[in-house]
């Protein structure tokens, strides 16, 4: 079927959402993107696969974070071959309704990604989701197909991961990818384009844009390839830019209640001391075209860092590197840095000298997003390294290990003075949003976890690979 609806229990009384609440969580990261709590309503200091559960449902997989909008928590999930977008009841993670959306192939993806990586956005009156193999889609509340703008797969073998954004009368969608990458805005009520701004100079990242109002007027931040760029929210038009920041960009920039923006970005070889550097094509192309076409192919490469990023190298997925594509690489490495950055509001042009509030190169995650809260800024970089920077001067505060080591693809969340960060593994710390932070408890789920956690209305929804929990103090 085309587009296949399959409701389950009250989907014929769903035909109109609640109007959305400060108490709600309505898409990536939650209220513009913050990873804050909108609410000061007390949360659990301790958490796990007992403790303090509302509910706990059983889902199919999916990287995707969960939302909270009204009495319905809206995610997507992948099962087998069928990409879903998939509503729960708020009260009791009753499965309400699930809608499939069509595709003629899945998309290339890494090894531990996955089809359902785009976290949806919601509003009162719509839900959109985003499938890098299929496009974008708007359902009603009770899962109608509103309208749809098939796209992909991508031009990128490690496949779509940034999610749109749903903000007054329009959907914001950022892909960037080996080619063709682009910022688009969209009417939230037909789906037709308002305005894209071409970003081919920007190879894949997997930034999700944030919303930032300066004078009264909103601009959409994407940080990327080397910059971070402000776009007119109204028009798409680049208006600011600073330079400086890593060759790859995994995480999302965050807004603070201080009125500023802070920006992470890490990639290997842009930390000082671990410089990733490649001689220059002609010399390589002297020692390795064995064939003597010009070009550089796979087999011809020996194991160093261009034939390790060889599908990213050759970005048209010729098959074969180019010069143009090996020096512009190469410029990506000689260029990269690693860093946690402030940007003052109200630039125009290349603020990069003077807008530029601070840097900070220690510590530097990679996935996790950065998180402003109570005056300070929190990171957790890979192997559960937890730090905590001033906000006004970027003074790295205090830093230690985690117990819960490994990888962070899940950014950390804030909310009644409590920051949760959960690793790849499903281990989880619960830490103090203060400069002299501690862990407060730990909890091991036993299942993976890429996702972000959901803080709204006293209830923590966490979603493992199996499975969404729902805690809180009080039972419902």
């Amino acid at each position: 079927m085309h587009h296949l609806l399959r409701a389950v229990g009250l989907m014929g009384c769903l035909a109109f959402a609640p109007p959305a609440r400060a108490a709600d969580w309505p898409q990536f990261r939650g209220p513009g993107g913050s990873g804050r709590a909108a609410t000061a309503d007390k949360l659990p200091a301790e958490i796990g696969p007992d403790t303090n559960v509302v509910w706990k449902t059983a889902l199919p997989p999916g990287h995707s974070s969960p939302i909270v909008v009204g009495k319905q928590i809206y995610l997507t999930a992948v099962r087998g071959e069928q990409l879903l977008t998939m509503a729960l009841d708020r009260l009791t993670g009753k499965l309400l309704w699930e809608v499939e959306a069509p595709h003629d192939k899945l998309e290339a993806i890494h090894r531990i990604g996955s089809y359902a990586q785009p976290t949806p956005a919601a509003d009162a009156q719509r839900i959109v989701s985003f499938f890098g193999s299929s496009g974008l889609y708007c359902y009603d509340a009770a899962g109608k197909l509103l309208w749809k703008r098939p796209m992909g797969p991508f031009n990128n073998d490690f496949g779509a991961g940034s999610s749109p954004i749903l903000v007054d009368d329009r959907v914001i969608l950022c892909q960037d990818h080996d080619t063709d990458s682009f910022l688009e805005a969209f009417d939230k009520r037909t789906g037709e384009t308002l305005w894209r701004t071409d970003r081919s100079e920007f190879p894949r990242n997997y930034c999700t844009p944030v919303i930032w109002e300066v004078g009264g007027k909103k601009q959409i931040v994407v940080a990327a390839t080397l910059r971070v760029v402000g776009y007119d929210f109204d028009t798409g038009a680049e208006l600011w830019t600073v330079r400086g920041i890593a060759r790859t960009v995994c995480m999302t920039p965050v807004v603070g209640e201080d009125g500023l923006l802070y920006v992470a970005g890490w990639s290997a070889g842009g930390d000082a001391g671990e410089r990733i550097t490649v001689e220059p094509f002609k010399k390589a192309a002297a020692q390795f075209d064995a064939d003597g076409d010009g070009v550089l192919e796979e087999a011809e490469l020996p194991d160093n860092a261009i034939k390790e990023r060889f599908s990213q190298v050759d970005r048209d997925k010729s098959g074969t590197i180019t010069q143009g594509e090996y020096e512009y690489f190469r410029g990506l490495f000689d260029q990269s840095r690693n860093v946690v950055v402030a940007i003052k509001p109200g630039g125009r042009g290349d603020v990069t000298e003077s807008h530029l509030l601070w840097e900070n190169f220690k510590h530097v995650p990679f996935c996790a997003s950065p998180l402003y809260a109570n005056g300070l800024v929190f990171t957790v970089k890979d192997g559960g390294i937890f730090s905590c920077l001033d906000a006004k001067s970027g003074e790295l505060l205090k830093f230690g290990r985690l117990g819960a080591t490994k990888n962070y693809y899940s950014s950390p969340v804030a909310g009644d003075g409590k920051i949760y960060a959960i690793n790849e593994a499903g281990q989880l710390s619960i830490v103090s949003a203060a400069k002299d932070w501690r862990v407060l408890s730990t909890a091991d789920f036993g299942e993976d976890a890429h996702a972000t956690p959901a803080l709204a209305g006293g209830k923590i929804y966490l979603r493992t690979a199996g499975h969404l929990y729902c805690f809180g103090l009080t039972q419902p």
